[in-house]
């Protein structure tokens, strides 16, 4: 048996400890789908952030009869520990199960904790981008999700914010100024001078836009071994992030924080990182008198993904079949589009990233950006990333940390690196 063979064999029994205790089963005997006889009376389905669910589930609701509770957790450090709750306990768990890319492969290497798609659905696997078709599958072949939304990249920019600072503002004005990073932090640079303000959120939103921007390995090689050390894809994201804090064009507020919501209103930075699925929640933050002052302008370097999800059933789900009739009904083309306009996951369903209601879509919030076009004509540039199972846990619990210490002046460079590896190892075991 081989290292590889032998890592991989421990990471499942791992994380089956962890996800799985008490031996829980997958289908019930012989590997069946459960199904109770009678028609559920309600479904549940757990997401995080904002996918756009709540006007297209009561049409569903009408169609079939069936009430939908959408569970919404704010954030995926929040998420995650629920959904390992839940598999760990055997209970507790929605009938439909949003999973992000950075916690997918975690959740993919104990396969028996989720309902096999492939005989609960029509065969889809032609009408979606298909490297994240592809990703929904377990080693074992089981098709555990159903594609969502991908994370196209943009930046999202307060117009009045910048016209303060006396920068252009309008798109294509904003979008010259930056066409590498280099450009964009001298950009940066402008505002602070002009306002003393940085313009930016904070460098880990960058730091994360370059990360995904360099694609190949990360946090892991494709062996699931910790590269961190080693990637250059992480360096790369590091030393630009290290230049945007030294440039001080940042203010400071770590993502997700209250700091940070509150920041959209205020006017506490001009700018961040979008990608597509992340324009609900800046319109969220910054609340109907703020409409108007947003736009949206193609991130430096062109492209980049940044998240995405999949729709699974959890085998403990007493309704499986109609559980995954449910996610079928979320993920067709014409929901996507739907979702889209309402919150801004970016379609992954081909006839959706087609259809004249999302490529000629604008965003009357975002000063009518026409955002259908600025996202989707990044989707081909795309290109798949091998994340690792623990991801997520890195890139949140080593990674950022490390950064935010440096960029609050609470270590110093070559200490916040060196801590970063070290919890990585930590965070990245599995």
């Amino acid at each position: 048996m081989s290292v590889t063979t032998r890592r991989n064999r421990f990471a499942v029994a791992a994380l089956a400890a962890v996800t799985a205790i008490g031996g829980l089963a997958a289908c019930g005997k012989d590997d069946e789908p459960k199904q109770s006889g009678e028609k559920p009376s309600k479904l549940v389905v757990d997401t995080f952030g904002e996918f756009g669910y709540d006007e297209i589930v009561k049409q569903y609701e009408k169609d079939t009869g069936i009430k939908v509770e959408l569970r919404k957790t704010a954030q995926l450090n929040e998420y995650r520990p629920k959904v390992v709750r839940a598999l760990a306990t055997g209970k507790g768990a929605a009938d439909v199960t949003a999973l992000e890319e950075g916690i997918l492969n975690e959740f993919k290497t104990n396969p028996a904790n989720w309902a096999d798609l492939t005989p609960l659905v029509a065969d889809h696997s032609k009408e979606y981008l298909p490297w994240k078709w592809e990703l929904g599958k377990a080693a074992d072949g089981r098709l555990i999700g159903l594609p969502t939304d991908v994370g196209s990249l943009a930046v999202c920019y307060r117009k009045d914010l910048f016209a303060d600072a006396k920068l252009p503002t309008e798109r294509d004005q904003v979008a010259a100024l930056w066409p590498d990073w280099n450009a964009f932090i001298e950009t940066g640079k402008k505002y602070r001078a002009a306002t003393n303000k940085g313009m930016i959120d904070s460098v880990t939103t960058a730091a994360s836009a370059v990360m995904v921007q360099q694609g190949g390995d990360l946090f892991y090689d494709k062996e699931d071994n910790v590269i961190a050390d080693k990637s250059a894809a992480v360096k790369t994201a590091w030393d630009t992030a290290v230049a945007m804090s030294d440039a001080k064009i940042s203010s400071k507020s770590a993502t997700w924080s209250p700091e940070w919501s509150a920041g959209f209103k205020q006017g506490t930075f001009a700018a961040t990182f979008c990608p597509s699925w992340m324009l609900g929640i800046v319109a969220d933050n910054s609340g109907p008198e703020n409409k108007g002052k947003w736009d949206v302008a193609p991130v430096p370097g062109g492209a980049g993904n940044w998240g995405g999800s999949w729709l699974a059933v959890p085998a403990q789900s007493k309704y499986q079949k109609e559980a995954a009739k449910l996610a079928e009904y979320l993920t067709n083309a014409k929901s996507q589009v739907e979702a889209f306009k309402l919150k801004g996951p970016l379609p992954t369903n081909l006839e959706a990233l087609k259809n004249p209601d999302f490529t000629g879509y604008t965003n009357e919030y975002f000063s009518s950006a026409p955002t259908g076009k600025i996202f989707g004509e990044s989707v081909e540039k795309i290109q798949p990333l091998h994340l690792g199972p623990k991801h997520q846990a890195v890139k949140e619990n080593a990674f950022e940390p490390a950064l935010r210490s440096y960029e609050n002046g609470q270590s110093p460079k070559d200490k916040a690196w060196e801590q970063f590896l070290k919890d990585a190892k930590t965070q990245g075991a599995f």
